[in-house]
């Protein structure tokens, strides 16, 4: 309940200021929009609100004015931190989080992920320690598909957060526990979460803040290395290459370091050692490779920068 306390502290007085510039706006807007005006304020009524979530979220591609409104809308945002932080109890042990309540707040998760997108709203996102709200569903380890898909949903947020290049959003992240529950997930979480995850922490460590914070401890280096290491020894069995390019970028960033560098040219996995010319890789790196000629770059650079021969 502290996260809601915080949330609905920062993004209250906000919304109640820019309401009549929103109304102005959506008021010039075509007919079809009145209808999202419309959703957007059933999100306040507790018997309709399910529907408009589901209804906006399937708008949300459409509509590039969607984020302000979501902020700005008298009680939106409160609402849908209402969604999230009343689901906590059934993600305890023993778990008893329903397919529909995971639609449900996956659907709320969605209109977040607007939000995080819209660099109007983006700051203000952040500034109300939003995405905190999601690491207890990150926290899961369920196998279950409510699980899994309310774990995908709130790394899809986090993602958006970071697909664009933003150095707030780097230094908060960083000063959170984002990559331990990314590390749990790349080791653990299925094919698809495990690609954002890893998406997630190549951005961190492509900003030089994040390469620094991973590299100034021993612990964390290798907690990530170590991840990274398991990963390849699966990839070797079930190839993906959506997931190979993020892990061989991600060790690909490590080596702009000296230390690291040092370390991975003792520790780089079988399944990526090879002489530049890439001839040595396991059949099914190397097939993988084939349809991406960027990753295939990027093991090459990787390997030269090794000094593999």
């Amino acid at each position: 309940m502290d996260y809601y306390a915080q949330g609905a502290a920062y993004v209250g007085p906000g919304r109640m200021q820019a309401m009549p510039q929103v109304q102005q706006q959506l008021a010039a807007q075509p007919a079809n929009d009145e209808v999202v005006a419309s959703l957007v304020q059933d999100l306040q009524k507790g018997d309709e609100r399910e529907t408009a979530l589901l209804e906006l979220s399937k708008r949300r591609e459409q509509l590039q004015d969607l984020a302000p409104i979501l902020w700005h809308s008298f009680g939106t945002i409160v609402a849908l931190i209402q969604e999230i932080v009343q689901i906590y109890p059934q993600l305890a042990q023993p778990p008893t989080l329903t397919a529909t309540a995971s639609n449900r707040v996956c659907n709320s998760l969605a209109l977040l992920q607007c939000v995080a997108s819209h660099p109007e709203t983006r700051p203000l996102f952040l500034k109300a320690q939003i995405p905190l709200l999601l690491y207890p569903f990150l926290n899961t380890s369920s196998t279950e598909r409510p699980f899994e898909y309310l774990r995908l949903t709130s790394l899809g947020v986090i993602g958006a957060l970071v697909k664009v290049d933003d150095q707030e959003v780097i230094v908060f992240l960083l000063n959170t526990e984002i990559i331990p529950l990314c590390l749990r997930i790349m080791e653990s979480g299925s094919e698809l979460s495990k690609t954002v995850a890893t998406f997630i922490v190549q951005k961190l460590l492509l900003d030089d803040s994040g390469l620094y914070y991973v590299c100034e401890s021993a612990h964390r280096f290798y907690a990530v290395a170590n991840v990274l290491s398991k990963m390849v020894g699966v990839l070797v069995q079930s190839p993906s290459i959506r997931l190979l390019k993020h892990v061989v970028r991600c060790y690909l960033r490590l080596t702009d370091d000296a230390r690291a560098r040092e370390v991975l040219r003792q520790c780089l996995p079988e399944g990526l050692q090879s002489d530049p010319s890439l001839k040595r890789l396991p059949h099914s790196i190397s097939q993988s490779l084939e349809e991406d000629p960027t990753t295939k770059r990027w093991l090459g650079q990787l390997l030269t920068n090794l000094n593999y021969r």
